[in-house]
């Protein structure tokens, strides 16, 4: 081996900050600590002063400012970073809540899927915040309706359920009942 490892490096003040950081509200140091939440700093005057600040920022702190007019306010729309993603908003939150909605496209260019939960709503692919498809009715949040699977306007021959889902098998494609009861694989 080239060297000796130094010993320092794993002491009891692995968590320090950089900088001697007090608490502002009982003036203990400040100490970083980590959870399944990630990291944050606390306060050494634990139990009797609670004081923490995390470290992350998923927030909805402003990423950049867009130079727009908010819809309902007329103050500056923002980029923000939150727990779930990017997300354009109003520069007043919180009292202005306006967020923009992205735009959804389809499902199918042309024919038109009807939720078969509700009945009125259209199913449109939608983005989880891993990036994984699914299909969702656009009357969220009055009908909760949604698959993983491509939706194909059909019956179920089986049980009547007003939607099919095309499924990829090993043998080719496959038609499955929309129904987490039946799931009739057809033709």
């Amino acid at each position: 081996m080239a060297g000796k490892i130094d010993e320092s490096l794993f002491s009891a003040h692995e968590h320090a900050l950089e900088k001697e950081e007090r608490c502002p509200k009982c003036g203990s140091v400040l100490v970083i600590k980590h959870s399944k939440r990630g990291p944050f700093k606390a306060c050494t005057g634990y139990p009797a002063c609670d004081f923490v600040e995390s470290l992350h920022h998923n927030d909805g702190h402003v990423v950049k400012e867009l130079g727009l007019p908010c819809p309902e306010c007329g103050n500056e729309l923002v980029l923000r970073q939150g727990r779930f993603g990017m997300f354009i908003g109003c520069s007043a939150y919180p009292e202005c809540q306006h967020i923009e909605k992205r735009d959804q496209e389809p499902v199918t260019e042309g024919v038109d899927v009807t939720c078969p939960e509700c009945g009125k709503g259209k199913l449109h692919e939608k983005k989880s915040r891993f990036g994984k498809a699914f299909y969702a009715c656009d009357a969220y949040p009055k009908c909760k309706f949604a698959v993983n699977l491509k939706p194909v306007k059909g019956c179920c021959e089986v049980c009547g359920f007003a939607l099919l889902l095309e499924k990829q098998t090993a043998s080719g494609e496959v038609k499955v009942c929309a129904s987490k009861k039946c799931q009739h694989k057809q033709g």
